[in-house]
């Protein structure tokens, strides 16, 4: 039961490509926004879709998973956990961002 106290799945597709960068040593990190759609009915009974938008970050092999494979509008499914941080911008506001973290990705939909 530990592991489910920060997990995250969520299945969807990207907003843009994906924004990925080689570190010290090679190691690779994405940056990709991942758009997640629910619909539902209102109260006059019209069908309404509301989009979220998901921050995701990858390091490692996800990342390069995602660097081969995916480019906006790519179909998938993602498990990971969600980190919080902050930073000052260049005006001196602190900024608060929340990330999933992905540990496993799923690439779905057809082969382009």
């Amino acid at each position: 039961m530990n592991a489910l106290r920060n997990k995250v799945q969520l299945i969807g597709n990207l907003g843009q490509d994906p924004d990925v960068k080689s570190i010290e040593g090679g190691r690779k990190v994405a940056n990709i926004s991942i758009a997640t759609n629910e619909t539902y009915k209102n109260a006059k009974g019209e069908k309404v879709t509301e989009t979220q938008w998901h921050n995701v970050v990858a390091w490692g092999k996800p990342a390069e998973i995602i660097e081969k494979y995916l480019k906006k509008g790519s179909e998938v499914a993602i498990e990971g956990r969600l980190v919080n941080r902050n930073y000052v911008d260049k005006q001196g506001v602190k900024k608060y961002v929340t990330e999933v973290l992905v540990n496993e990705i799923l690439l779905l939909g057809s082969k382009n």
